[in-house]
């Protein structure tokens, strides 16, 4: 889910995004679209996923509905996340914008580039990396974060190789072209598991997620494959200057299913969160006493005794974080429970619960850049919500 502000992108004038988080708090105008994924929940009718503009201008007469859907050319796409082309890395660059979505999708391994220069409420595709422009020569498979990165690059984290089974790794795409340049990491480095991703440049640090395999994902949530070691419970910490891998840090079954994981806005912090989705539990990423990288359990979202699910306890399943962007607040779904929890992080080893909306599936989330409005999703994973 991704936004644009007043009906022209937000880079007009100058480089992409904003000078500082601050400026973005400061100066960010209200966004009165939002680019939202749908997937078709049933793939076997051969209908497309397609992306949804979704018009969220108060004084519109539209406000709040679907104004235009883009679908995609082929059924089984499984869009997920999405990412934009260019940064706030490149803001003091006036040659560069921010025009096009990149939208991975994790069932048919495509890339799509969706362009949104011309009609910002009616996208077109610009381009399509097909599976085979890299599965077989960079074993890779299942596309699913997006970043653009300063250097003009997008950087996209995979979670397959090219068989469907675990393994992690990150695809370098031109930002101007979209071809395929090359992996990110060092040729040597193959994650057992992969999914998001941050860097911090400041710190030289990108810290990456692990879930499962995309053949485990497609069958659907079994108790079973986490005892047998299917899912991810590593955090794992890069050098990003050298994109060599420093350390793996196990969370063990307190971190099982590390999902998203997200730094606090100020360039200059070395604190994160990272959200295990089956333990129910946010972890604190930091540098301690002897300046390495390290973790501590700060929030703990208890499970409830159920009947019928696929285990006794039902946790929470938290399947995505947010940070406001002042750094003040952290948005947490917990989508099995059916409710959205806000915490304040002022003091990030001490997390206080402080708001929480119940009775929906919420699941995906983004938060307007001008710090007042958190928007979010309901719907995961064909396979996981089966």
């Amino acid at each position: 889910m991704h936004r644009q502000e007043n009906g022209v992108a937000c880079c007009a004038g100058k480089g992409p995004g904003y000078k500082s988080p601050e400026d973005a708090v400061r100066n960010g105008p209200r966004e009165t679209i939002l680019y939202v994924t749908c997937a078709n929940p049933d793939p076997e009718t051969g209908k497309p996923d397609y992306l949804a503009t979704v018009d969220v201008d108060p004084s519109s007469d539209t406000f709040c509905q679907i104004i235009h859907r883009l679908l995609m050319p082929s059924a089984g796409d499984e869009l997920h996340h999405s990412g934009w082309d260019a940064c706030s890395s490149c803001h003091s660059d006036s040659t560069v914008a921010r025009t096009k979505l990149i939208l991975p999708a994790l069932g048919s391994s495509r890339i799509y580039v969706i362009d949104t220069s011309a009609k910002l409420k009616a996208p077109k595709i610009h381009k399509v990396v097909e599976a085979k422009d890299y599965g077989s020569s960079l074993d890779m498979s299942a596309p699913h974060t997006s970043h653009c990165l300063g250097s003009r690059e997008v950087m996209v984290s995979t979670i397959g190789n090219s068989n469907g089974d675990a393994q992690g790794g990150f695809l370098l795409l031109d930002g101007t072209t979209f071809e395929v340049k090359s992996r990110w990491q060092s040729n040597d480095v193959k994650l057992p598991f992969g999914y998001d991703f941050w860097y911090q440049p400041r710190h030289n640090v990108m810290v990456s997620t692990e879930w499962g395999s995309p053949n485990v994902l497609k069958t659907g949530f079994n108790p079973d494959d986490v005892s047998k070691g299917l899912y991810g419970t590593h955090l794992n910490i890069w050098n990003w200057k050298e994109k060599t891998l420093r350390k793996r840090i196990d969370m063990g079954e307190e971190g099982i299913m590390p999902l998203e994981v997200r730094f606090m806005h100020n360039p200059d912090s070395s604190v994160g969160f990272v959200g295990c989705a089956l333990s129910s539990n946010i972890f604190r990423i930091f540098k301690n006493e002897v300046d390495e990288w390290d973790v501590e359990k700060v929030i703990d979202v208890p499970s409830k005794k159920v009947e019928g699910w696929a285990l006794p306890d039902m946790p929470g399943i938290i399947t995505d974080i947010l940070i406001s962007m002042d750094d003040r607040y952290l948005y947490a779904s917990n989508w099995i429970h059916g409710d959205l929890r806000q915490y304040d992080v002022s003091d990030t080893a001490h997390p206080k619960l402080t708001g929480q909306v119940s009775e929906t599936l919420w699941c995906l989330q983004h938060y307007g850049v001008y710090n007042t409005k958190v928007f979010t999703t309901l719907s995961i994973l064909n396979s996981q919500v089966k």
